[in-house]
């Protein structure tokens, strides 16, 4: 481990070392602990952010290029209207 120097609040050094005393762990393992799971929850941040902008791009060009996107019909709405497709297709079947 390498030793590294951090400026604290007293506010923020009062509250670790209670939550230290709390679970009965060393001031150093609380702000090791904490500083871990920064760094990954903001690793998890940064891959929803890219997962979110790689859909949205993905909705664009759909939107762009709605033929590309459509049923065997023509249809590009099927997911939005699979109700009344199916209800106006049974009703064909039974008339047909």
């Amino acid at each position: 481990m390498k030793r590294v120097m951090v400026q604290l609040t007293e506010e923020q050094i009062a509250a670790l070392k209670a939550l230290a005393e709390a679970r009965r762990m060393s001031l150093a393992g609380v702000v090791r602990e904490a500083v871990a799971q920064y760094v990954v929850t903001t690793d998890k941040a940064a891959e929803r952010e890219e997962k979110w902008r790689r859909a949205m791009a993905f909705l664009d060009y759909i939107e762009a290029h709605p033929q590309e996107f459509q049923d065997i019909e023509g249809k590009t709405d099927v997911s939005v209207n699979h109700d009344e497709y199916f209800v106006q297709a049974i009703e064909d079947d039974l008339r047909g």
